[in-house]
């Protein structure tokens, strides 16, 4: 680590006719002991302010200080993503500011059209929601979420029929991704409650809209555990880099 004040060295030369000055070498000496003392001091500060900050960021699963994640595009995605996905539940009206913006900038932008509908539809926008989940079914077929945000958008708008189709095939699509290897993942979903969130919202899909706020739980639930599984399994990477880079 960088010393915070430049070290300042005074040298002279030994056959030096200028007479040797006590009061000098001994301001000399006081100074480079006082810049030592300051130096550790600055240290110490650094390290505790490090442990501070990954408290805050892996402990307790707070948001990202905007000055960590970064600024443009990707600094709004993944600040927002974070918002919308963390366990305890976020700054939802944030992440929208943040995912609007990049979705002006590029509707393509890796799933912000997905996580910008879930977003409407957590704060019960449900026709905002299903205007961009549509949009994002349409970029990208296979994309397993967004069918299943676009299946209960549309049933909590009463379009139960298409809304029941939506969500099966996006139980279809995550039960042929959800597995090793998933997200980038070696272990996902070593505990299996992925898979059993996603078993239970099969077999009640499997009833029809005879049990539609049932399924519309379930189909959440399973979203909620996509996230937390997530969620550890990037604060396991994290782990391992820290390990690995010590």
């Amino acid at each position: 680590m960088a010393k915070i004040i430049p070290q300042i060295y005074f040298a002279a030369a030994r056959e030096s006719p200028i007479p040797f000055n006590h009061a000098r070498v001994s301001l000399v000496i006081t100074y480079r002991e006082t810049n030592m003392r300051l130096s550790n001091s600055y240290r110490f500060l650094a390290f505790a302010f490090f442990l501070l900050t990954s408290c805050l960021l892996f402990v307790f699963g707070c948001s990202r200080p905007s000055f960590l994640v970064g600024i443009g595009a990707d600094g709004k995605y993944m600040e927002a993503r974070e918002e919308i996905t963390r366990r305890r539940g976020g700054n939802v009206d944030k992440a929208i500011v943040n995912l609007e913006g990049v979705v002006r900038e590029d509707p393509m932008y890796r799933d912000s059209l997905t996580l910008l509908g879930r977003a409407y539809y957590m704060k019960g926008r449900y026709g905002d929601a299903f205007q961009i989940l549509q949009r994002a079914v349409a970029a990208n077929p296979e994309n397993e979420i967004a069918w299943l945000a676009l299946g209960t958008t549309q049933l909590r708008l009463g379009e139960d029929e298409k809304g029941l189709k939506a969500v099966k095939g996006g139980l279809t699509l995550l039960s042929k991704a959800s597995g090793g290897g998933y997200r980038g993942y070696v272990y996902w979903d070593r505990v299996g409650k992925v898979r059993a969130g996603l078993q239970r919202a099969v077999f009640v899909a499997l009833k029809g809209t005879e049990e539609k706020d049932n399924l519309v739980t379930t189909v959440e639930n399973v979203l909620k555990a996509v996230d937390e599984e997530e969620w550890y399994q990037q604060l396991e990477s994290t782990k391992e880099r820290k390990l690995l880079a010590d």
